[in-house]
């Protein structure tokens, strides 16, 4: 079969590179397959090893009766919170014969460029991209000869247990659950792993751990250190997508088990659970809202912010440990950029043809949006399709060859590369001026980036505020259900409202942004402790502000930097802070001190074209997205905060470019 399917795919193992959008992976995936139906065997019990059952979906290839084959395959297990009914609601309607198609092609012809809603049509195309197959199930994979299982995690969907949110616990139901599926009559022993976001980051997990027979996974949206990359980004506490996520994932448990109520049964012990544990982990979520002290935190709280809990040392995967090929799919305002546009470096344990990343200008919900067209890389079913049949089939169709790195340039077009960030980019400083640039009229105070620091010293306060409601970051936060609203998703200068910005000349040519940004803010806070957050944006000639970039830092976090897990730039400048983020470490400063913070911002691609300008925004409160945990909120009393323009202690951001900006 294998030989077979090399052949239709027309390629060589001494073929060269395949280029952005090989055609072959796209007419495999999409042409005919080689059975003809699929056989669902619903809710399957697995019983783990402390005697909960986890329910399962398995999807078999069939015959034209949907009787299930007798051949051996591959087996793609998926592992979900959201509740394996609604995977199966989205492969139904993702498949459902005429309508699909009919609504997919009506809304990728749809245009709403120039209104005010162009953000929406992420959404609308976001169906061509492959994002629901890779969400739930891909008929056109497991008829092409793969079985796939979709679990519901412990405590969620119809599963018994109490959710345990990547724990320890849960981390060895996959392995198990992986081990089960190795040894189904119809495994040929196999295996591979698929999802997006949750049952991506457990696919990093697995895969860590090396378990026999998982030999290739497909991991669209992951993050690998929970902690740094949401529960606190930027050292602050992300409570407006977890009070989201942690909501829907909740609520989705109570959805009854149809499969098993039509066949007359009915599990009392998973009903008990949950109404015993309804809100799991809200305990912990509203102690990170509220608590006034760290001493006052308990439970998951407390595990949380403690670097050397159990339960936080299992929320970090060191990616370096995985030895199967993985591909990686992120976004540029995605919720896990912070990982995502690191995957090569983190996979250190892999040559390059064995990882592969490709990095979309896309929000949560609308992954792969702007794939599968014209100079675009392939859907993202169509990938995963690819990535499988290499490594769990052995066909030679090129995509060991793909380059390692396919970025979507915000501000451009797809460019690829060997490696991320690009070479030829040069980390250089732009100092904070309090010099008018005249381009912020609506800011707090307007201020101008130049390469040269300030000769006049300056004070400027920035309070806390919510203009940040309107937002790219609270778009990015709110997983991109906001992006109809272009105002504050598309055009930051509402939320700038309640910033200091400062702001370069234009550019007089086309530049290239690529990389992690720092910048380096000389402090002043009025109580004992204070929070910074900073947004970089590419301001276009009209005067919209596009952000490309976006961080934040604590001031009693400044101490906890980790060198060896940093970057630096040749000069010794801080490039990519890494903090350790404990919250039993915090050094609080005593009223009116004067500190300096290195607030690492997230890494980007972005260009910056002729007559653009790039601009740095400072808040005091960057609400949802990252606000000061409780702890932080009652020692800085939420107070103005100050940045001190020193020319003998200057502040500047360091921006990773191909030429100089301004």
């Amino acid at each position: 079969m294998a030989v077979g399917v090399a052949a239709a795919v027309g390629t060589s193992a001494n073929a060269g590179p395949t280029g952005i959008s090989p055609a072959a992976w796209t007419r495999s995936h999409d042409g005919p397959q080689r059975y003809p139906g699929i056989a669902v065997i619903p809710s399957v019990p697995i019983t783990m090893s402390d005697g909960t059952v986890l329910r399962a979906d398995v999807y078999r290839p069939a015959d034209a009766a949907n009787r299930p084959v007798d051949t051996k395959l591959p087996v793609i297990v998926n592992m979900t919170p959201y509740n394996k009914l609604i995977t199966m609601l989205a492969e139904v309607f993702y498949n459902f014969p005429v309508l699909q198609p009919t609504i997919t092609n009506l809304l990728g012809m749809l245009s709403l460029r120039g209104t005010p809603i162009s953000g929406a049509e992420e959404i609308t195309k976001m169906l061509s991209g492959g994002l629901p197959s890779v969400f739930s199930v891909d008929q056109k994979l497991v008829r092409s000869g793969y079985t796939q299982v979709v679990v519901d995690v412990r405590g969620t969907g119809t599963s018994q247990g109490v959710w345990q949110v990547f724990g320890p616990r849960e981390q060895k139901d996959t392995l198990e659950v992986l081990n089960w599926a190795r040894h189904r009559p119809y495994s040929n022993g196999k295996l591979g792993m698929s999802g997006y976001s949750y049952s991506a980051i457990n696919q990093m997990q697995a895969a860590a751990k090396r378990p026999k027979g998982l030999e290739a996974i497909f991991p669209a949206a992951p993050m690998t250190d929970i902690v740094a990359d949401v529960v606190a980004p930027g050292s602050g506490f992300g409570a407006g997508f977890l009070g989201l996520w942690l909501t829907l994932v909740n609520s989705a448990k109570f959805i009854p088990d149809f499969p098993s109520l039509l066949r007359g049964q009915f599990d009392v012990k998973a009903l008990v659970q949950r109404l015993q544990n309804p809100a799991v982990f809200f305990d912990a979520y509203l102690q990170g809202l509220f608590a006034p002290t760290v001493g006052s935190l308990t439970g998951a709280a407390k595990d949380l912010v403690s670097i050397n809990s159990t339960y936080r040392k299992a929320l970090y995967t060191d990616a370096a440990k995985i030895d199967i090929p993985t591909f990686v799919t992120g976004g540029w305002h995605d919720l896990f950029t912070n990982m995502e546009w690191r995957t090569l470096s983190q996979l250190s344990g892999l040559t390059s043809d064995k990882k592969k990343l490709i990095m979309g200008d896309f929000m949560h919900i609308t992954g792969g949006w702007d794939q599968n067209r014209r100079g675009a890389p392939p859907a993202m079913d169509v990938l995963q399709k690819a990535w499988f049949d290499k490594w769990l089939k052995g066909v030679d169709n090129g995509i060991d060859r793909y380059r390692p790195a396919t970025s979507h340039q915000i501000g451009g077009g797809w460019v690829q590369s060997d490696q991320f960030p690009r070479p030829g980019q040069e980390h250089r400083r732009l100092y904070l001026t309090p010099r008018r640039s005249g381009t912020s009229p609506t800011s707090v105070r307007d201020g101008s980036l130049s390469d040269r620091p300030t000769r006049t010293a300056a004070k400027w306060t920035v309070a806390p505020g919510i203009t940040t409601l309107c937002s790219n970051d609270a778009t990015r936060d709110q997983t991109g259900l906001p992006l109809p609203i272009d105002a504050c998703s598309q055009d930051n200068r509402i939320a700038e409202r309640g910033a200091l910005t400062f702001t370069s000349p234009k550019v007089a040519r086309t530049t290239s942004v690529n990389g992690p940004l720092n910048v380096h803010l000389r402090t002043q806070v009025d109580a004992r402790d204070g929070f910074f957050s900073v947004v970089a944006s590419d301001v276009a000639p009209d005067g919209s502000s596009h952000v490309i970039s976006t961080g934040s830092m604590t001031v009693s976090v400044r101490d906890q930097l980790v060198p060896s897990k940093s970057g630096y730039a040749p000069n010794g400048d801080l490039t990519d802070p890494y903090y350790a983020l404990d919250a039993y470490s915090l050094k609080p400063v005593k009223p009116g001190a004067i500190t300096t913070l290195d607030v690492g911002l997230l890494g980007t691609d972005a260009l910056l074209k002729p007559g653009h300008r790039l601009r740095v925004s400072v808040y005091a409160l960057n609400a949802p997205r990252a606000v000061s945990f409780g702890p932080i909120s009652h020692a800085s009393q939420l107070k103005p905060e100050h940045i001190l323009l020193d020319p003998h202690a200057p502040s500047w951001i360091t921006v990773p470019s191909n030429r100089p900006i301004g």
